[in-house]
């Protein structure tokens, strides 16, 4: 078994874990009514995508989110939070050091053994869900269920759910597919383009992520046989039917929307198994970008 295959099983228990401690943090991770930016790199980026439209749904207030190399740094915020895996990756520093003494700043890592300890001014650390894999899965799920929970929005289905996806068999004739689409609306659109950035990390797929609402604004041209759409929470009305005439593969997304992300996640493994491929190994890409800094 890969170390991604390992870590993806782990994830129901690291949910469960993390939303039974999310009170122990919730005094750095955002209080009702303060407005906060969610940055990170990669898929802490989708992630914090992701949970900036919760927090705006649980009425706790305007709520951005950013990769951190393009954060407006003339904005002002109450509280940054910052996710990044490895503590390491050179934008999540290089922002943390702009906004030391200016704006209140949390981040949600795996590893305390790095600058990012010293770079915010509160850490939350969620060692147990660290990764061997340059692939992430579950730090970025169990860190996006931390914040879920500290909404308010985490419920013990979407840990029932992670088991169901983990169990089930994929559905059918995906693993032949050409292309990928994954569709979105409100804070799923952050776990669409994680599911399609899955896909090319791990698989070397063709693959992209829209607002389910976008899908017939052009990207429905591609769809076609051998192709599939896949949906993250509820479709649009219509939609499905759209994607069939084209003769294209429709899945619809009937687990927690977190727990469709594990789906795809076991997807991107079977792919790249099918297609040879290591998803330990994927090519070009290291655990965490740290810049030269003539490349930055």
């Amino acid at each position: 078994m890969s170390h991604v295959e390992d870590e993806l099983n782990s994830q129901p228990a690291c949910w469960a874990r993390v939303a039974a401690e999310a009170v122990e943090h919730a005094g750095v991770l955002s209080a009702p009514g303060e407005r906060v930016a969610l940055v990170g790199c990669g898929t802490s980026s989708f992630m914090a995508q992701a949970a900036a439209a919760l927090r705006e749904r649980a009425g706790h207030g305007e709520t951005d989110a950013y990769a951190a190399s393009e954060f407006p740094r003339l904005r002002t915020y109450d509280r940054v939070v910052a996710l990044t895996r490895s503590g390491t990756t050179t934008e999540v520093l290089d922002l943390l050091g702009v906004l030391r003494g200016r704006t209140r700043t949390t981040a949600i890592t795996a590893d305390p053994a790095t600058p990012v300890m010293a770079a915010a001014d509160d850490v939350v650390v969620l060692g147990f869900a660290d990764e061997k894999s340059v692939v992430q899965t579950r730090f970025a799920t169990t860190a996006l269920t931390l914040l879920r929970a500290h909404f308010g929005l985490h419920s013990e289905t979407a840990v029932a759910d992670a088991r169901t996806a983990l169990e089930a068999p994929l559905p059918e004739g995906l693993l032949d597919s050409a292309q990928f689409t994954f569709l979105g609306r409100g804070w799923t659109v952050g776990l669409a383009h994680e599911a399609a950035l899955k896909m090319r990390e791990a698989a070397l797929a063709w693959s992209e992520a829209y607002p389910a609402m976008e899908y017939r604004h052009g990207p429905i041209s591609v769809t076609t046989r051998g192709t599939a759409t896949w949906m993250f929470g509820e479709a649009p009305e219509g939609l499905a039917e759209q994607v069939r005439a084209t003769g294209g593969t429709w899945v619809p997304g009937g687990l927690d929307p977190l727990a469709e992300l594990v789906r795809a996640q076991r997807l991107a493994v079977a792919v790249a198994a099918a297609r040879g491929l290591d998803p330990d190994r994927p090519r070009h890409l290291t655990r965490s970008v740290i810049l030269d800094p003539n490349d930055r």
